[in-house]
C-alpha cells in the first residue's frame, strides 16, 4: 500500500501522443490554425534539408546533366505539395471535414493538385524525351534535327489538355458544351490560319521524311547554305554570303531539295563540297600531274581522309588538259580556305616540278620557261610519278 502513491505519480507524469493529440484539439480555432502553418512549415524544412543532403548530393554525382535539369522543377513542385496539403489538412483538422468552406474548397485543391501533377509531367517530358530519343537513334543515319522539338510539343500539349480537362471537371464545369464551343473555335482558327497549320503538319512530315538534318548544306529554290535550325514553322538556311534564309516548310515539301552532304551511295552524309580543276600544257604527262595534285589534296588539313580524294582527267580543252580535283571537308566553313590552300600549294608544286600551266595568248613566247629546268631531273619525276600512280590503281 505504500508504494500505491509513487506509482500513480509516475503515470500522472508520463506523457502519450493521445494526451498530446488531445491538448491539440482542446486549443482555440487560432492556436489550432497557428499550431498547423507551424507544423506545415517545419515539415516543409525537414523535406528541403533532405532533398538538399541526400538527393542533390547524388543528383551532383552523377554524370548525366538530365537529372541537373530535372531536381530543381521537381523539388519546386514537391514543396507546393506539400504546402497545399499542410493547409488544407489544417482546415479540416480545425474546421471538420464537414465545414461548408471545406466542402467547397476541396475540388479547387484537387484541382491546384491536378495542374500541379501536369506541370511535372509536362517539365518531365521536355526534359527526358530529348535523351530518350537520342538514346535509341541510330547514329550512322542522317536525321532531321528539331524533330524532337515536335514530338514533345505534341505530348506535352496532349498533357496540358488532359489535365486542363480533368481540374474542369474536378471543378464541375459543363464540359460537353465547352468541348463544342472548343470545336467551333477550332474550325474558325483552322481556317483562319490554314498555312500556319500546314507548317506544322509539313514540318511532322520533314521529321519523318527525313530530308536533311542540321549543319548539311542544301539548295532550295536557288538558296545555297548550309540549314541552322528546322522549326515547327520554318526551316532556317545560312548562306554562303552569311545570309539567313527562312523557307516555311511549306515551301520546302513542295520544293526540289539538293542536299549536297548527302552523296554516299550508302545513306552516309559525305561532304562532297570541294570540286575544283586545273589545267595543264598539253605535252605534260598525265600521272606525274595526277601524283602530284593527289599529295597535296592528301596533305591538305581541312580535306578528311575517308573518303579518298581523287583526282581524275576531266577534260582536252583548247588549251590545257583539264584535271578535276575531288575533296570532302568536314566543316563546310572551311571550302574556301581549303580551296585557298589547295590553289597555293599547287602553284609552288607546280613551279617546283617543272609542270605548266598554260593561258591563251596571241603573243609567241621566244623561250620556254622549261628550257631553264633540268629536264632529267624533270624526267625523274615523271617516271616516279608514274609508278606511284600504278600502285594507286
Amino acid at each position: 500500500m505504500g508504494e500505491q502513491p509513487h506509482a500513480n505519480k509516475e503515470g500522472r507524469g508520463m506523457v502519450t501522443v493521445n494526451d498530446i493529440i488531445d491538448e491539440a484539439n482542446a486549443l482555440d480555432s487560432w492556436a489550432q490554425y497557428l499550431l498547423g502553418t507551424v507544423l506545415t512549415l517545419l515539415s516543409l524544412f525537414i523535406v528541403r534539408y533532405l532533398m538538399k543532403k541526400i538527393l542533390l548530393d547524388f543528383v551532383k554525382a552523377t554524370k548525366f546533366k538530365w537529372d541537373d535539369e530535372l531536381y530543381r522543377p521537381v523539388t519546386q513542385r514537391l514543396y507546393s505539395f506539400i504546402f497545399l496539403i499542410g493547409i488544407q489538412l489544417t482546415m479540416l483538422w480545425v474546421t471538420g471535414p464537414e465545414d461548408a468552406l471545406n466542402e467547397a474548397l476541396d475540388p479547387v485543391f484537387q484541382a491546384i493538385y491536378i495542374l500541379l501533377t501536369t506541370s511535372l509531367a509536362s517539365v518531365a517530358i521536355k526534359i527526358l524525351i530529348p535523351v530518350v530519343m537520342d538514346k535509341f537513334s541510330n547514329p550512322s543515319s542522317v536525321t532531321v534535327s528539331g524533330s524532337n522539338s515536335l514530338v514533345i510539343f505534341l505530348l506535352r500539349a496532349s498533357f496540358w489538355f488532359g489535365g486542363l480537362y480533368l481540374a474542369l471537371d474536378v471543378l464541375g464545369f459543363e464540359l460537353v458544351g465547352l468541348l463544342a464551343s472548343l470545336a467551333v473555335f477550332s474550325l474558325i482558327i483552322g481556317l483562319a490560319m490554314q498555312q500556319t497549320l500546314g507548317n506544322i503538319v509539313n514540318s511532322f512530315m520533314l521529321a519523318l521524311d527525313q530530308p536533311f538534318e542540321v549543319g548539311d548544306r542544301i539548295e532550295v529554290d536557288g538558296h545555297l547554305g548550309s540549314v541552322v535550325s528546322v522549326g515547327i514553322l520554318s526551316t532556317k538556311v545560312l548562306t554562303i554570303g552569311e545570309n539567313l534564309v527562312v523557307i516555311p516548310n511549306n515551301n520546302l515539301v513542295n520544293s526540289t531539295v539538293i542536299n549536297h552532304a548527302r552523296g554516299g551511295g550508302d545513306g552516309q552524309g559525305r561532304r562532297i563540297s570541294l570540286v575544283l580543276d586545273v589545267g595543264v600544257e598539253y605535252d605534260e604527262d598525265i600521272s606525274h600531274v595526277k601524283y602530284t595534285v593527289l599529295k597535296l589534296m592528301r596533305e591538305c588539313p581541312y580535306i578528311i581522309e575517308s573518303p579518298e580524294p581523287r583526282v581524275l582527267l576531266n577534260e582536252l580543252g583548247d588549251f590545257a588538259k583539264i584535271f578535276r580535283m575531288y575533296g570532302w571537308v568536314e566543316d563546310y566553313s572551311d571550302e574556301f580556305v581549303a580551296k585557298d590552300w589547295l590553289y597555293k600549294n599547287i602553284a609552288e608544286s607546280f613551279a617546283k616540278e617543272g609542270i605548266g600551266i598554260p593561258f591563251p595568248t596571241a603573243v609567241e613566247i621566244a623561250s620556254d620557261h622549261r628550257e631553264s629546268y633540268n629536264k632529267q631531273r624533270k624526267a625523274t619525276n615523271v617516271r616516279r610519278a608514274r609508278l606511284q600512280m600504278i600502285k594507286e590503281d
